[in-house]
């Protein structure tokens, strides 16, 4: 926002204006900033006095009113603590379900539960949260700097032996800078203890409470983060650098530096030497990590330069970059040179012209990719001819780096959104039903509320079986379970119709939820 003159609007429409007006991104608007931040503080204040002179005029009867009738949404008593305020939720109840006007059902998220609240760590927005491949471990980051690495319990005592074992072999770090010695106090504090040792009592929660460690090191917010099949981490940031990390090491193990904000990277899906970064300077480029240097690297063309997203696609035959205007641009992997591009736009109307692409996620097996745009659409283009497959709509997305991605089994799409819920649509919708649509268009979606803010990040979980409390894990053979640990690596499982979906927002909560489908005969 800072580079193209988008300060925080109260109106979407406003910002489109301003995108319009966007000429070369300069960085010497500070008293362009200074008017706006005083324009939306005078905005802010009228709207505070209108509320509280709102409120008195009301008084308590109408605040009353709508507890009760949240509480019978929510079937609670009044006496009923914990139904006071939406923060103190409990974790059996269900969260507030909403779904698309004219979509009747069945619906297949409305009993959906929160089952952990993992708030409290993160200062600030969340701007990214990563899977690792086998699903037992989550990344998150944003904006204080630190990235947070997350261990399912029971995945814990596994990944605490491979830093013990890392450890105790004496090994030396190939550049402990001071910074990266400091890196990572939370080794000390969540110690090396077992997996047993906390909340036994909540046996839903599948995640520890506390960070299984957290990496320190960047000096501005992170943007992106990318694991390898074996568990190295990269993560990007307004720093202008990339960091490299492995989770069984607490130091950075390499710092690859660029001119502007990386704002994407990818590891490459073959071959975890190399890995692909987009950065606000135009420049894509493909990075060998024992080089430690830049392999390959192409420039955007076009008057507005900027890369807002990027990713391997048909299993890195081709880099991907999104820009601020709206282009999908592919180059083939081998060389880096431009092979085609796709301009994400819609034929007309107000979103004619091209709005910043936040997110490319390939759909593997079907030659397709989901593209994330601030026009508030996601869309699921063929890569065979580049047309429009789907083009999903009901979430709000007009500013942020919020970006759509897939279930494990790619039957839903999930995405944050910008009026607090969490959204998701079925990839698979029988149309035949609906006689008078578009067979190219998904309006029904499902919404969640369980946050009080911006909703930044949203995604499934890669292997919902690992979830499952320990009393459904417990009634399989130990044989299975190292079948499963098998299994995880190489590809998805089938689960029992249970999805489990994690959230992230502006003020840091993250949430976990799973959602049991009702068995369809």
């Amino acid at each position: 926002m800072r580079r193209t003159k988008e300060y925080v609007s109260n109106d979407a429409a406003q910002s489109d204006d301003e995108d319009k007006l966007q000429s070369h991104p300069t960085d010497t608007d500070g008293g362009r900033l200074k008017q706006k931040t005083t324009q939306l503080k005078k905005f802010l204040g009228k709207s505070v006095k209108r509320a509280k002179h709102l409120a008195e005029e009301y008084g308590e009867r109408a605040v009353n009113k709508v507890k009760s009738v949240r509480d019978e949404v929510f079937h609670t008593d009044q006496d009923d603590p914990s139904s006071s305020d939406d923060e103190g939720m409990p974790y059996t109840r269900p969260v507030k379900f909403k779904a698309a006007h004219g979509f009747k059902g069945p619906y297949d998220f409305d009993q959906i539960k929160v089952v952990q609240d993992l708030s409290g760590e993160h200062m600030g927005a969340v701007w990214t949260m990563k899977f690792s491949h086998c699903g037992r471990l989550l990344a998150s980051a944003g904006q204080d700097n630190v990235v947070r690495i997350w261990a399912l319990k029971n995945a814990f005592d596994y990944f605490n032996n491979m830093r013990m074992k890392y450890n105790t072999e004496g090994r030396v770090s190939p550049s402990p800078s001071q910074e990266s010695l400091n890196s990572s106090k939370s080794d000390t504090d969540t110690g090396v203890c077992s997996g047993t040792d906390e909340d036994p009592d909540d046996k839903n929660a599948p995640f520890r409470q506390r960070p299984f460690c957290k990496y320190k090191g960047h000096t501005a917010d992170l943007l992106d983060l990318s694991w390898s099949k074996n568990y190295f981490l990269l993560s990007s940031s307004m720093d202008k650098t990339v960091r490299l990390w492995h989770i069984s090491r607490r130091e950075c193990l390499c710092c690859f530096q660029h001119i502007d904000f990386v704002t994407a990277i990818a590891f490459h899906p073959r071959d975890d030497r190399y890995f692909l970064s987009g950065s606000l300077d135009g420049k894509l480029r493909l990075w060998n990590i024992p080089d430690k240097k830049v392999a390959l690297w192409n420039e955007v063309d076009g008057q507005t330069k900027l890369i807002t997203a990027a990713n391997f696609c048909q299993n890195g035959k081709y880099a991907v970059i999104g820009t601020y205007d709206g282009r999908c641009i592919f180059y083939d992997t081998e060389h880096l040179k431009y092979h085609t591009q796709i301009h994400v736009r819609s034929t007309r109307g107000r979103n004619k012209v091209g709005r910043k692409i936040t997110g490319i996620e390939p759909l593997p097996g079907e030659n397709k990719i989901l593209v994330t745009s601030n026009d508030s659409r996601i869309r699921l283009y063929d890569l065979r001819d580049l047309s429009l497959s789907m083009k999903y709509k009901g979430y709000v997305n007009s500013s942020s780096q919020i970006k759509a991605s897939f279930s494990h089994d790619f039957s839903y799409l999930v995405s944050g959104s910008e009026d607090k819920y969490v959204y998701i649509w079925s990839t698979y919708h029988d149309l035949s039903k609906f006689a008078s649509v578009r067979r190219d268009r998904n309006d029904f979606w499902e919404g969640i509320k369980a946050h009080n803010a911006v909703v930044t990040s949203a995604i499934f979980a890669p292997n919902p079986t690992l979830m499952l409390s320990w009393d459904v894990q417990s009634e399989k053979s130990e044989s299975e379970d190292a079948e499963v640990l098998d299994t995880v690596t190489s590809g998805i499982m089938k689960t029992d119709n249970t999805e489990v979906l994690l959230s992230a927002d502006f003020t840091g909560a993250i949430k976990v939820f799973i959602n049991k489908k009702k068995n369809v005969s």
